[in-house]
């Protein structure tokens, strides 16, 4: 039992609030004026306007006032890489210094130098090194995170992350949610052999992740520059057989037919997708995955090529968004500035945005049942603002509004 399941769990009204429910039955923000929510044992007992308020939740819980503030779902980022050790700030300025992608990797640059770095540290180091980047992300109302491997690139190194991963839910009043995705680069001393690589690495890894509990999803890097499909659909058929849910970097550089893939093994989402065209678009609708945009990447890759939003919208595919933090190509850490770019870069309206860091966020992590939305039965993690329109959460950049946030009916820093 970890640290955070022994806590008391609160109990309470938020009374006098404006409430963004962005339950799936609602239109748009399925905003609720004068509204009240009330909690029993973490959990939602109901949530809509103050005057419905059920009188024995009325008579039993004690209420307080929030003077018209807003509030949402607490917000989830479902794709990240948050555990690694080092940065690529030298990488960065070297770039800005006119070094080309060459030049860098002779220098140890890339990808490279996050495997090594991350090699040399223990769990606990780099528990150490993530939790600024994960604390970052809470103070902005953040109540989910998923986090990545794939700095490992040898089975014990891609357990330690998954293991760093799992201890920081011990440390924060937070839920993680792993990825195991060994899949992600080639090592040097595999180089060519990226099937090698799979059945001597990331097979092997992967049963060895899940016989530790370590790993809640299965993702892989559909790319010219990491692994084919073919490469993968080995990935997703071990996956498969062990029970476990898989989701995929797709269409990021170029079409392979990633996301296709994807939807085939029924994947909780699928991520990037710049280069997707329309049959993937209705691939992804159909089966029920969720497209998850990331506009970090495309911002520090300054990239030309915006996903195809409408295409998505046309099919009728769920899309979420998320900061894909990184320590290469989204050093990002503020989803709120993730929603901001979500709409300044790929055209999101206000309501796609939050609910692409809440309701379908929680989808593209399997949640959607337990957070994601204000409604009665869910976990109560709200994020409560100090805004007067859900829009200033998208329009503002740079400025961080939150009031409280609450995780499981906890009042986080009270």
């Amino acid at each position: 039992m970890n640290e955070l399941s022994t806590r008391r769990q609160t109990s309470g009204i938020w009374r006098n609030v404006r409430l963004v429910t962005l339950g799936e039955t609602v239109d748009g923000l399925g905003l609720v004026e004068n509204a009240a929510v009330a909690v029993v044992d973490g959990r939602i007992a109901y949530a809509g306007p103050e005057s419905g308020l059920p009188a024995d939740l009325a008579r039993s819980l004690e209420a307080t006032d929030y003077e018209g503030r807003v509030v949402t779902p607490a917000l989830i980022d479902c794709h990240t890489h948050l555990v690694h050790g080092g940065n690529r700030a030298r990488e960065f300025q070297m770039r800005l210094e006119g070094a080309t992608y060459e030049e860098i990797a002779r220098a140890g640059g890339g990808i490279v130098s996050s495997v090594k770095a991350t090699n040399a540290l223990t769990v606990d180091q780099l528990v150490e090194s993530t939790l600024p980047r994960l604390d970052t992300l809470l103070a902005e109302g953040v109540s989910t995170v998923e986090i990545k491997s794939g700095y490992g690139l040898n089975v014990t190194a891609e357990l330690n992350m998954l293991r760093a991963a799992r201890k920081l839910e011990t440390l924060r009043p937070v839920r993680v949610m792993t990825s195991y995705l060994a899949a992600h680069a080639t090592p040097v001393d595999y180089k060519g052999r990226n099937d090698d690589y799979v059945t001597d690495v990331v097979l092997p890894g992967l049963d060895a992740a899940h016989a530790e509990g370590l790993v809640d999803a299965v993702d892989g890097f559909c790319e010219g520059i990491a692994f084919s499909t073919a490469e993968i659909a080995r990935v997703f058929d071990r996956a498969k057989a062990l029970g476990l849910p898989v989701k995929l970097h797709a269409e990021q550089l170029s079409n392979l037919g990633g996301a296709k893939l994807a939807a085939s093994y029924g994947a909780l989402s699928a991520d990037h997708l710049e280069y997707l065209d329309a049959e993937g678009a209705a691939a992804l609708a159909k089966s029920g995955t969720v497209a998850v945009l990331l506009p970090g990447a495309f911002y520090a890759l300054r990239e030309e090529r915006l996903p195809p939003v409408q295409a998505l919208r046309d099919a009728g595919a769920r899309i979420a968004i998320a900061t894909d933090c990184n320590p290469g190509t989204s050093p990002l850490t503020s989803l709120l500035l993730t929603m901001n770019m979500s709409a300044t870069f790929f055209r999101l309206t206000v309501a796609e945005c939050l609910a692409g860091a809440t309701r379908e966020a929680a989808r593209a992590l399997g949640l959607l049942a337990e957070t994601g939305t204000i409604e009665v039965g869910k976990s109560a993690d709200l994020a409560i603002w100090n805004i007067e329109d859900p829009a200033e959460l998208v329009y503002r950049i740079g400025f961080n509004p939150l009031h409280e946030r609450i995780f499981r009916g906890q009042r986080i820093g009270q």
